[in-house]
């Protein structure tokens, strides 16, 4: 992601510090000093970050020869219709229409900035014009969109495919790396159960930074709160390919989490405490701390996503393996797991996230309490989720 908060809390002053950091166009931004008057051009923009991995465009800027916002940056003259005026070319030049975020920031002398943002969509290819035509973004200065002819359009649906495939590889490739710290520390996982949250790219296509920056942005991206942090405060940082895994090394606490280049976040663990429940000896996991937990890895991954400049859209999971007979506490509530295994899947983007943050995990709790056996109240979820957001440093 671009700017460091939701598009629509943009102002005209967050533009224009924007534009003072120099920032070339690229494969996710595009700047313009006019609404284009050649319509059916200013789609064929819209559609090919679309096509490809999402992007931002700003009306009101001038860029030089090398492709970097020209100073002033004083806007264009306010235009109340503009937004109309986007929204309508969408509609007549895009099939599918794509769906779009604009803010309209206004600033001194009614001069304003046009900030549009561009998902990655999930709805490729979509094609411009009476010859519907598909077009991708490639970042290039002599050439920032490159057609794809009707023959090849099979490719870039396709091309979809091709970055599920390397989600789950990813996915996969991170759970080992969990599985073979267990293994080195001679612990045997049956039985026990096992949480793991991670979110990513919905469709991955290409390093996001590069492997060498992420100790330091692991650093930057680390949060705390007086409940614990992510990643662990002082963990060891283990290379893998294409990522790094912080690895916990405090006695009784077995979990990995990993930062992967290509935008995969991934925290694993094993769940829960051996309690006494009911007079017995068992493993024990409360809603109190998965809400934590939870807390810790969003505001985590808003951190990560904006260091490495990703907005497009998001795939979370939750998963829980071994639940079966787990027991489970929230507040004096107290249950007996009957399923096997948890699963939950979202797709959101960056500014949803960043938005809506106590509402997805209120969500994502409340749907996962349910499966764990409780019929948690939303009240009592908002003031925990709230209480643990407000106590994060």
């Amino acid at each position: 992601m671009l700017f460091n908060k939701p598009i629509n809390d943009l102002t005209f002053q967050d533009v224009v510090d924007f534009c003072k950091k120099e920032i070339p166009e690229g494969k996710q931004l595009d700047y313009k000093y006019l609404l284009p008057k050649n319509k059916e051009k200013f789609a064929k923009t819209i559609a090919s970050f679309a096509n490809a991995l999402g992007g931002t465009i700003i009306i009101g800027v001038q860029d030089d020869k090398n492709d970097k916002p020209a100073p002033p940056f004083t806007g264009i003259a306010y235009h109340e219709k503009i937004r109309n005026s986007i929204e309508d070319i969408i509609q007549v030049y895009i099939d599918p229409i794509v769906f779009v975020d604009i803010n309209t920031c206004v600033g001194p002398n009614n001069r304003m900035f046009v900030v549009i943002n561009i998902p990655q969509s999930n709805l490729t290819p979509h094609l411009v014009g009476k010859s519907k035509r598909a077009y991708i973004r490639t970042g290039q200065s002599s050439r920032p969109e490159m057609i794809v002819h009707p023959s090849k359009l099979p490719w870039l649906l396709d091309h979809r495919k091709k970055s599920e495939r390397l989600r789950h590889i990813l996915y996969d490739k991170a759970e080992s790396h969990f599985d073979n710290y267990l293994k080195m520390k001679n612990i045997r996982p049956e039985g026990l159960p096992v949480w793991t949250l991670s979110v990513s790219p919905l469709y991955p296509e290409e390093p996001l930074t590069d492997y060498k920056a992420l100790p330091q942005l692991i650093k930057e991206c680390t949060t705390q709160a007086w409940f614990g942090s992510l990643p662990g405060e002082g963990y060891p940082l283990q290379p893998v390919q294409d990522g790094a895994t912080v690895i916990s090394n405090v006695q009784d606490i077995h979990k990995t989490t990993e930062f992967n280049v290509y935008g995969l976040l991934m925290d694993k663990r094993i769940a829960g405490e051996t309690k006494t429940f009911n007079g017995h000896k068992a493993r024990v996991v409360s809603v109190e701390k998965l809400a934590q937990e939870l807390v810790l890895f969003f505001v985590t991954t808003i951190k990560y996503l904006n260091k490495i400049s990703f907005g497009g859209s998001l795939y979370f999971r939750l998963k829980m393996s071994n639940s079966h007979a787990l027991r489970v506490s929230l507040g004096k509530q107290k249950a007996t797991v009957l399923e096997d295994y948890l699963r939950m899947d979202r797709t959101f983007n960056l500014a949803e996230l960043e938005d809506g943050l106590s509402a997805i995990i209120q969500s994502i709790l409340q749907e996962a309490a349910w499966g764990l056996g409780i019929p948690a109240d939303g009240a009592l979820l908002k003031t925990l989720v709230d209480g643990f957001l407000g106590d994060i440093e």
